[in-house]
């Protein structure tokens, strides 16, 4: 029998096809995700995964089972289905498995208006209603209902998709960029041509054909590895910025004129700065932005700077969005460059994030590098992955060195974070594989390194 716990995770549905999961049991899926909604409608939208459209239709197939109406969209970004479903007011199913290897495939889920369905908000229900449709042999069998079938239909959302967002960001006046777009053969190449249409940019385009298989490099701008061609052209073309994509384009990576990459956290402060003038000049009083907790200490003291709120949250996007919900934030970011804003229903858009950083280079003459330099104060290590064996025992190694140092305070909001007067550090396992995550920031170089190599150490027994 098929462990639903292996791909079933804590934010999505993601595993490798069709060793883990298949077309019975998307369309199982399909079936319970309007059985646990109580949806009459559903949108659902598809990567350029080859398994994709596939998958796509027999969840389809599952949700018309249950009675339920389904707009299909297609081709799009993640961001893509969070506005239509927003903008249709339904339930949406995404079906991508983001930047994995091209043997993988996925599921976002979410209720109408964009809000998440996550571990405690539907998505651990609708795991178990398939479970228990599933034979010991891994055969699924959805249970007959009366009733009429509900309807298939198709709608193209992604004119409409590009003009919400232009109507959030005013670039009209900027001065005419280069821009540089590395889409990793992954949705990007789908949204970019049509946002970008008209808006005073000479686009040098990378990677734009839509390849499942990623035949130039991992659709994952987080490795530094897969930044090296944008870099390389950015340099070449004399180009003002480069923007890297994830495969399901929701996430927006940021290189600068010297090919430098710029670091989300820069990129968190640099948005909240414009968010935060935008809603004071409609006479919003303190208004909130949401970090999470490997967020650089700039983003919390840029919000203060400029009158806002910073709220503390875990690591994930369903965290993000219920903080948001419950604060009212305006904004979020995380520093695994997921972007998320109040205007487009909570939810993340890295492409929206991109916008913003052209309309702030554009609306000055200076470069990008000299307009992030003051978001980005600290000495970070970026995020260390280690497969270590006994995640916990690691970390109480870990929490056993520092927890009883002078002026040291620790917290367990999601992992260890360790904080000192001049530093701090975060060490949390992974949801899905055998892993710890280390990330480390101080005032200066010297300390960040020393502080990473220590807690390395310690981490790797």
């Amino acid at each position: 029998m098929r462990d639903l716990k292996q791909i079933v995770k804590a934010y999505d549905i993601r595993g490798v096809v069709p060793d883990q999961w298949d077309e019975p049991l998307a369309r199982a899926f399909g079936a319970a995700f309007v059985e646990v909604t109580e949806a009459t409608s559903i949108v659902v939208g598809h990567d350029m995964r080859p398994s994709s459209p596939g998958l796509s239709r027999a969840f389809a197939e599952g949700a018309t089972s249950r009675g339920a109406d389904v707009v299909e969209i297609g081709l799009c970004s993640t961001d893509q289905l969070y506005f239509a479903s927003g903008k249709l007011d339904l339930p949406g199913a995404m079906f991508t498995a983001s930047h994995n290897p091209a043997q993988y495939n996925g599921i976002k889920l979410c209720h109408a208006g964009a809000a998440p369905v996550g571990e405690g908000t539907g998505l651990d229900t609708i795991r178990e209603r398939v479970e228990g449709w599933t034979a010991e042999d891994g055969t699924v069998t959805i249970p007959p209902r009366q009733g009429e079938q509900g309807t298939i239909t198709s709608q193209d959302l992604l004119q409409a998709y590009a003009d919400h967002l232009l109507g959030l960001v005013d670039l009209g006046s900027i001065r005419r960029l280069k821009v540089v777009v590395d889409a990793g053969n992954g949705m990007g190449g789908h949204t970019v041509p049509t946002v970008f249409a008209g808006l005073p940019i000479d686009l040098v385009p990378m990677y734009f054909e839509l390849d499942g298989t990623f035949p130039n490099h991992e659709a994952n701008p987080l490795d530094p590895k897969n930044l090296v061609d944008l870099q390389a052209r950015v340099k070449e073309t004399g180009a003002d910025i480069g923007l890297a994509f994830d495969g399901d384009a929701d996430r927006c990576f940021v290189v600068d004129e010297r090919g430098e990459p710029v670091s989300p956290s820069a990129i968190t402060a640099l948005v909240a700065v414009r968010e935060l003038e935008r809603v004071k000049a409609d006479g919003e009083r303190q208004p909130t932005v949401i970090h999470n907790l490997i967020t650089s200490w700039t983003v919390p003291e840029v919000v203060r700077d400029h009158g806002g709120i910073p709220v503390r949250t875990r690591v994930g996007h369903s965290f993000i969005k219920q903080e948001m919900a419950r604060t009212g934030a305006v904004f979020g970011g995380e520093h695994s460059a997921h972007y998320y804003f109040r205007d487009f229903w909570r939810a993340d858009t890295g492409m929206l994030a991109a916008l913003h950083v052209l309309a702030a280079l554009g609306g000055q003459q200076g470069t990008l590098s000299a307009l992030v330099a003051e978001y980005d104060r600290y000495a970070a290590s970026g995020e260390i992955n280690s497969t270590v064996e006994d995640q916990a025992a690691r970390t109480a190694a870990v929490r056993a060195a520092y927890a009883d140092l002078p002026d040291v305070t620790v917290d367990e909001l999601d992992g260890l974070t360790v904080s000192g007067p001049t530093w701090w550090f975060n060490v949390r396992p992974s949801n899905t594989e055998p892993l710890l995550r280390l990330n480390v920031e101080a005032r200066s170089a010297t300390t960040m390194e020393k502080l990473r190599d220590e807690v390395l150490a310690l981490v790797r027994g």
